[in-house]
C-alpha cells in the first residue's frame, strides 16, 4: 500500500549509555503527591487517574544542554511541573504489582508543561482538559538512565526558575509508587515497549514567562534545563 504522505519519524529520546529510545505512548498520572493534590483541591489518597499526551509532545534534551520551548498560544498562565519519568522496555496487560518493575527500562527527569488557565476553564465546564496538557512541546525530557543504574527511593526532586527554588519533594512522597502505577495503568491499557509514564509532580507548581530558565533535578538522574522563548 502506497502511503498518502511519508509518516512522521518516531520521537527518539537519548539514553545515558549513548543509545536511542523510541517513544510509543506518553501516560501521565494526576495528583500523585499529597501536597500537590491539596494545592489542586483534592484531599486524601484517591485512586490514580491518568491522561495522555501525544508522543510528539516529547522534547528530548541532551545532558548538559538547554532545551528550548516557545511560549505556547492561547494561554497567559503556563506552569511548570517537574516529574520522574518511567520508560518501559516491555509491555503487557493486567500486570501484578510484584512484577511491574520488570517492565521498566529506565528513568529520566521530565517536565509536564501545563496551560493552567485552559485546564482550569475546562474543569469548570466539566469538559476534557487535553488543551491544557497535550499541546506541542509540552513534555520536555532528559536522557534516560537505565534501571540497572537507578532505582526510585527517597531521592530529592526539585525545580528552580532563574535560580529560585519553586518545587521540592522526595520520590518516596509519591502517593502511588512506580510499581503500583504501572500495575494500575495496565488494567486500562495494553502497555508496550517505548511507553513513557510521567508519574506526577510535588507541590509548588507555578507560572513561567519568556526569558525564564527552568532547572529540573532528580538526585541520581541529573538536571533538565529548559529555556522559555517568546511565542513562536
Amino acid at each position: 500500500m502506497i502511503p498518502v504522505f511519508a509518516p512522521a519519524p518516531a520521537v527518539v529520546v537519548p539514553t545515558a549509555d549513548g543509545r536511542g529510545f523510541p517513544v510509543h505512548r506518553v501516560y501521565c498520572v494526576g495528583r500523585n503527591y499529597a501536597e500537590h493534590a491539596v494545592e489542586m483541591g483534592a484531599t486524601g489518597r484517591e485512586p490514580p487517574f491518568f491522561f495522555l499526551k501525544p508522543a510528539d509532545c516529547v522534547v528530548p534534551v541532551a545532558a548538559g544542554a538547554a532545551g528550548r520551548m516557545a511560549y505556547p498560544g492561547l494561554t497567559r498562565n503556563l506552569h511548570h511541573e517537574v516529574e520522574l519519568v518511567v520508560a518501559l522496555g516491555q509491555g503487557g496487560r493486567d500486570i501484578p504489582v510484584a512484577r511491574a518493575l520488570d517492565l521498566v527500562w529506565g528513568y529520566a527527569v521530565g517536565l509536564d508543561m501545563t496551560r493552567r488557565d485552559l485546564q482550569n476553564d475546562m474543569k469548570k465546564q466539566g469538559r476534557p482538559w487535553a488543551i491544557g496538557k497535550a499541546f506541542e512541546a509540552s513534555a520536555p525530557l532528559g536522557p534516560l538512565v537505565p534501571a540497572t543504574d537507578f532505582a526510585p527511593a527517597g531521592q530529592a526532586i526539585t525545580l528552580d526558575v532563574n535560580g529560585q527554588r519553586r518545587q521540592t519533594g522526595k520520590l518516596s512522597d509519591l502517593i502511588w509508587n512506580v510499581a503500583e502505577t504501572i500495575a494500575e495503568l495496565s488494567r486500562g491499557w495494553t502497555l508496550a515497549p517505548g511507553d513513557l509514564i510521567y508519574t506526577g509532580t510535588p507541590a509548588g507548581v507555578g507560572p513561567v514567562v519568556p526569558g525564564d530558565r527552568i532547572t529540573a533535578t532528580i538526585e541520581g538522574l541529573g538536571e533538565l534545563l529548559l529555556d522559555i522563548d517568546p511565542a513562536g
